[in-house]
């Protein structure tokens, strides 16, 4: 994205090239797509998580999706901060996203467990292209913060893989 492409009144001061943080820009967003749809799989399974380990699921859910929501600010912080816009709607998102969005009327709890690790993972090969694109730009605040990212996703994916486990 061109300077002449940024609404002037949005324009932030950076010292990085703005070409090479457009690619980071757009890494990002793609990241912050995915996060807000992994957020609200997941709060729609911790709303609709039944069985023997209702409980359990419901808790581990919620905590779950309140750190996944705590990504985003700063995921579209740091889209600002290098000078670029971020996601404005709802269908931005969807157009973004590659985490597929479940409404299925029912899904069994385990199916639930298996599905949101998965989509864990897939967070985490987008964070890694994050990565990738803010050492190319010398991005060194968010070739960082994506470090902590992806700490997280992999927490959550150990845990539902855990979670999820037969015997």
């Amino acid at each position: 994205m061109s300077m002449s492409d940024i609404n002037p009144a949005l324009d932030t001061p950076t010292d990085l090239n703005r070409n090479a943080t457009a690619s980071v820009a757009d890494a990002l967003n793609g990241a912050l797509a995915d996060c807000y749809a992994l957020y609200l799989k997941t709060k729609n399974f911790h709303w609709h998580v039944s069985g023997p380990h209702f409980r359990d699921y419901h808790l581990m859910l919620d905590d779950q999706a309140t750190q996944i929501l705590a990504v985003t600010d700063a995921i579209a912080e740091r889209v600002r901060k290098t000078g670029n816009v971020t996601l404005r709607s709802i269908g931005d998102i969807a157009r973004r996203q590659t985490i597929a969005d479940n409404d299925q009327e029912f899904v069994a709890a385990a199916d639930m467990l298996v599905e949101l690790r998965d989509d864990n993972l897939k967070l985490v090969e987008r964070f890694r292209t994050v990565k990738d694109a803010a050492e190319e730009a010398r991005d060194n605040a968010t070739s960082g913060v994506v470090d902590d990212w992806t700490d997280q996703a992999e927490e959550r994916a150990w845990f539902l893989f855990e979670a999820a486990r037969k015997g």
